[in-house]
């Protein structure tokens, strides 16, 4: 199912324009937000030009450096971009203060949008993804889907979607979800995070910030902490410490699976995809291409036919630079040091 068609390069399109909407109809003239990888603050920046809004977008730093046509593609559209953590905000500040060189996080830059939009009587801050109502909007691929597969008179068996906040996993598999709780279906869901922040797989479910600096609400999810600082990897909008709550309960009762796995054969995956499709795949979405792969060699194994949905959420035209280092043999999976860091982050995370 392919989503990253539009100018954004990405599923977010589809609740940027309804958040950008709502937000000119109760008043404000300005929009802040975060981005990891940069297709939210894409999204949101050409959502405003629509409605005649500023927008501010505070892009992680390691992905600001990585990918420098994003910043100039949010320009395009008018966007303020800000490398975060920055010295705009007291949170920015008081992290750079304690870690110069932090690649930064999506929770640290959700705390500088948020108090931007705090400290400005005519700006809101909007969210690209975890939240219910974004779930609502991304609904749309799954429903879409659906009536796809009408047509041609076939139902999957097993739905696959990349996992950073949860939205565009939400997105595509919700619509599918009502038919396997009222037992119409036995289709499996399978939730695909990197092995540098693996929230299902590793983190534990209880109450935490959605943001680093505590300034957002609290919500009972999968979470690594609100502290933590996953490695630089590529898939920059898969960084995030937590989880959606309605995804972190689905898979907390076994209605979803989640598997975790390395940036190297992400990138080895995304590569055979282009040479065999002729389309290049971002690394957010090559997480989910990584798994439909496995789940396709284990049907050409056991002889099973199966049909499998994956979300192609965006394209990789942005990030040739991760596509050069792993052709250079340059990428590293850089997550020998995750076990330890998840344990020093949610310590003091209360267990539910």
């Amino acid at each position: 199912m392919p989503e990253g068609t539009n100018p954004s390069g990405s599923h977010k399109l589809n609740t940027a324009v309804p958040q950008a909407y709502y937000n000119k109809a109760a008043g404000k003239k300005r929009i802040a937000t975060e981005t990891g990888a940069g297709q939210w603050g894409t999204a949101l920046a050409i959502a405003c030009s629509f409605y005649d809004m500023e927008c501010s977008v505070y892009m992680v730093r390691v992905s600001y450096d990585q990918k420098p046509y994003r910043k100039a593609i949010m320009n395009v559209y008018g966007a303020n971009v800000i490398s975060s953590p920055s010295v705009l905000t007291e949170s920015g500040r008081k992290i750079l203060a304690e870690n110069p060189d932090t690649p930064g996080s999506l929770g640290i830059a959700i705390s500088e949008a948020v108090e931007d939009a705090v400290l400005h009587d005519d700006t809101n801050y909007a969210l690209g993804s975890v939240l219910n109502h974004v779930i609502l909007h991304q609904t749309i691929i799954g429903q879409e889907a659906i009536k796809q597969f009408e047509l041609i008179d076939e139902y999957p068996d097993v739905i696959i979607g990349c996992n950073g906040g949860g939205t565009n996993f939400s997105g595509m598999s919700f619509p599918f979800m009502k038919a396997k709780i009222e037992g119409r279906a036995n289709t499996r869901f399978i939730a695909v995070e990197p092995l540098a922040c693996p929230k299902l797989t590793q983190g534990k479910l209880c109450y935490d910030y959605s943001d680093t600096g505590k300034m957002a609400p609290i919500s009972m999810m999968y979470t690594l902490g609100h502290t933590f600082v996953p490695s630089g990897i590529h898939a920059g909008g898969l960084r995030y410490h937590g989880d959606s709550p309605l995804l972190s309960q689905l898979y907390h009762d076994g209605y979803v699976e989640a598997v975790a796995v390395g940036q190297k054969e992400v990138f080895e995956a995304a590569v055979l995809f282009a040479k065999t499709e002729a389309i290049l795949p971002a690394p957010e979405s090559s997480h989910a291409i990584c798994q439909t792969i496995k789940e396709a060699l284990k049907c050409k194994e056991t002889g099973e036919e199966k049909v499998i949905l994956f979300n192609l959420s965006g394209n990789g035209y942005l990030d040739l630079g991760a596509y050069e280092q792993y052709l250079a043999g340059k990428l590293d999976d850089d997550t020998e040091s995750v076990g330890a860091e998840i344990a020093k982050s949610i310590k003091d995370v209360p267990q539910v």
